[in-house]
This record gives structure tokens, C-alpha cells and sequence, in this order.
């Protein structure tokens, strides 16, 4: 009842609009003055969590996707993908479902996935006579993509917070991702041949295909170059960002020769912005955790499923509810850094193996990026089309569905997220 009444008292406090980091902290600060009449050493334990190499990897992908995003690399990443698709049912969509696959391996972030391909791909969906709904809901979804697929930014808070092995996590993500992105085209595809209305184009020559995979190689290269380095073992997660970063300096400065100085310097400070923002909700975070593990919560959780004899399966599937419910108010990082640290006893006692919860977790908060009030897609499409975001929501509530689907296939067979890591780690 203890951990009930702490966590309804937080969501209530962040549900005012009180910036997450705030609430965290100045909530765990009032925890610990009423618990132990001080504050201890908070200063300490904040540097100890946010002083970790680990978390370079995030403003260094953030730096990296910011150079691809000024640099206009996705321009012909997208026209790749167009003139490969072109002669499917929906062959837009689902080009645009491919350029988010590729590009969520450079972003790492759902909503830079969403705003970079969707300025792209929407108005071209909209001039081909495509259903609006349908291509508010592709964009939107195939966004949701950038924190499964490699690199992530959530994988890699929820790996610090949880000492689970950061490469493990991505690589995780791989064929999940994979898997999802194939179920998005499937049902563009369906969807499109259903309606009736859309014209299909003749299949690309070989030549054209060709001359596509020269005009967008670079674009390519990126994932296979971070992605590549890491399954060789010649990049940790950090190595391999750093390295991101300094390929994508080259290919649009180089290559493209389309960013300058300002454009750096601009790219620099959105990501450090960014990044300032996250580890300010970790320190948040962390007063929160350290309060809880002093008040003995995750130790009283632990006790409470032993007596309940929930079991691991039982205790997934709560958790899974839980977050989705969440998933509705609150940002994906602050669900990771509220309850991963709460969490872990229990699922260390039950035996969870927590590279298969954390894409469970992952998988989850994607659709919290596209279902109201908070979907942080559904206002990404919102700024850049100015629709109503009831039709943007209702283009994207099938793709709720489908990761329904993927959520439940995860949990039945969680080789599918496994695998890969078992073979590479």
C-alpha cells in the first residue's frame, strides 16, 4: 500500500504540469526530510548516477542525428526507398515505413523519426491522393520505430538505471524492430489495396535502382557503420556514437556540403539542450529511487508478489498494463526512471531476464508515443501539418493494434528479442 500511495502522490503532483525533474526531486527531497530529517548525501548519490561514461553515448547521438536531420541526408533516403516500393499497393507508405526504419537506426529518436520523415513524406502521401488518416498514421507510427531500432536513447536510460549491458539491449531491438516495421508495411499495404483508389507505378528498372542505392549510400552507411562496428566488438555504445558523430560531420560537410559552421554549432546545442534536459529528470530520478530504497519499498514489492505467488508471466503482464496506462500522462523517460529502480528486486527475485523486459518495456512506450493526451508523435504531425489531432489520432490508432500484436508475441515467444543478443554476447 506504501509504494500505491507514494506513486499516486507523484502522478498526481506531475499531472499539475510541474516539470518532471522538479517533481522528482523537490518530491523526493520532502520523502527523505520526513523519513530521516535530512538530506544526507543526495548531492553525492546524484553524481555518482549521472557521473557514467555510459551516458556520453546520448548527447553524441543526439549531435549525430541533428547533422544527419540539417544536412538533408533523409531526402535521398527517402527517394531510395520510393523508387524501390513504387510498384506495391501503397508503395508511399511504404517507402515512408522504410525511411523510418533507416533513419530510426541514425536518430534514436521517435520524434526527430517522426518530424524528419513526416516534412518528407506527408505532402508527397497528401499529392498522390493518398487517405489523410493513412498517412498521418504511417509517419506517426513509423516514428515510433526510433526507440526500438538502434541506437536508443530510452534503451540506454533504462540500461544505466538497471546495470543491464547497453549493446545487449540494442541489439535486442534489432529484429523486433525489424519484425514491426514489416507488420507496418503489411498492413499499409492491405489498407491501401483495400481502398481502391491508388494507381500503381511501374516496378524501377535495375538502372534506377541502382542509381537510387549511389544517391542514398551515405544515408545507408550510417547504421551499418554504428550498428556494424558494435556487433564486431569494435565499438562500445559510446565508442560507436562518438564515431557516428564524427561520419556524420563528414558525409554533410564533405560529401553533401550542405551544414556550416552555424549548422554545427546549432546541431551542438540542440542536442546538448536535450541531453541537459534527461539528465536533469535522472537526478530527479535518482533522489526519487535512493528515498524509495531507504524507505525500503522495492524490498516490501519483492515480498508482496511472494505472497501474492504471482509468478514472472503474472507479473510482466501487470507491469505491461501499468505502462500502458501510464504511457497515456507521462513521458516514456520518466516512466523508465520511475519504475525500472523500483522494479528490479522484484524481477532479479522472479528471474526476468531484463533485456527481454526492457524491449517489452520499450515496445510499450512506443505506443505511448502515439495515443492521447500526451502522444509526443501525434503533436510532432500536429505542428507540421496542422491537422486536427482527432484525425491524427485516428490514423494512428490501428498501429496501437498492431504493437498489441508485437507486445503479445514478445511475451509468447521472447526469443524473438533474445536471440540475437545470445549470438553476438
Amino acid at each position: 500500500m506504501i509504494i500505491i500511495a507514494i506513486l499516486g502522490t507523484l502522478l498526481v503532483l506531475l499531472f499539475t504540469g510541474v516539470p518532471i525533474f522538479a517533481g522528482l526531486t523537490l518530491y523526493g527531497g520532502a520523502l527523505l526530510l520526513i523519513t530521516q530529517g535530512n538530506f544526507g548525501s543526495v548531492a553525492d548519490i546524484i553524481f555518482h548516477e549521472v557521473n557514467r561514461y555510459l551516458l556520453v553515448a546520448i548527447p553524441l547521438f543526439a549531435f549525430m542525428a541533428n547533422i544527419m536531420i540539417r544536412g538533408r541526408v533523409v531526402d535521398d533516403l527517402y527517394d531510395a526507398a520510393y523508387i524501390f516500393t513504387r510498384h506495391l499497393p501503397g508503395g508511399l507508405a511504404v517507402a515512408t515505413i522504410l525511411a523510418c526504419t533507416v533513419f530510426a537506426a541514425i536518430s534514436g529518436s521517435s520524434v526527430a523519426t517522426a518530424m524528419t520523415i513526416g516534412a518528407v513524406a506527408i505532402p508527397q502521401m497528401l499529392r498522390f491522393g493518398y487517405d489523410e488518416r493513412l498517412a498521418y498514421g504511417v509517419v506517426a507510427a513509423g516514428g515510433t520505430l526510433g526507440i526500438l531500432i538502434p541506437p536508443s536513447g530510452p534503451m540506454i536510460l533504462y540500461g544505466v538505471t538497471t546495470d543491464t549491458s547497453i549493446g545487449g539491449l540494442f541489439m535486442a531491438g534489432v529484429v523486433p524492430g525489424a519484425t514491426l516495421a514489416g507488420i507496418f508495411i503489411l498492413w499499409a499495404v492491405i489498407r491501401t489495396a483495400m481502398s481502391g483508389k491508388m494507381t500503381r507505378e511501374r516496378m524501377a528498372r535495375p538502372a534506377e535502382m541502382a542509381a537510387a542505392l549511389r544517391k542514398s549510400f551515405w544515408a545507408i552507411l550510417m547504421p551499418v557503420f554504428v550498428l556494424g562496428g558494435m556487433y564486431a566488438g569494435i565499438f562500445t555504445a559510446t565508442e560507436a556514437a562518438a564515431a557516428g558523430a564524427w561520419l556524420a560531420l563528414a558525409i554533410t560537410v564533405v560529401v553533401y556540403r550542405s551544414i556550416g559552421l552555424r549548422d554545427i554549432w546549432n546541431s551542438a546545442a540542440d542536442a546538448a539542450r536535450m541531453s541537459g534536459m534527461l539528465f536533469m529528470i535522472l537526478a530527479g530520478a535518482t533522489v526519487f529511487s535512493h528515498v524509495l530504497t531507504k524507505m525500503r519499498v522495492p524490498q516490501q514489492l519483492v515480498e508482496t508478489l511472494v505472497a501474492a505467488d504471482m509468478g514472472a508471466l503474472g507479473f510482466v503482464l501487470v507491469m505491461m498494463a501499468m505502462i500502458l496506462i501510464l504511457g497515456m500522462f507521462l513521458e516514456s523517460v520518466a516512466i523508465i526512471l520511475i519504475t525500472a529502480p523500483v522494479i528490479l528486486p522484484a524481477m532479479i527475485h522472479l528471474g526476468i531476464d531484463p533485456i527481454w523486459y526492457g524491449v517489452l518495456l520499450v515496445v510499450n512506450l512506443e505506443m505511448a508515443m502515439i495515443t492521447p493526451p500526451v502522444g509526443m508523435n501525434l503533436f510532432t504531425l500536429k505542428a507540421i501539418t496542422g491537422a486536427p489531432m482527432g484525425r491524427i489520432a485516428a490514423g494512428s490508432a490501428p498501429y496501437v493494434v498492431l504493437m498489441l500484436i508485437m507486445l503479445g508475441l514478445l511475451v509468447a515467444v521472447p526469443q524473438i528479442a533474445l536471440w540475437l543478443p545470445s549470438k553476438l554476447f
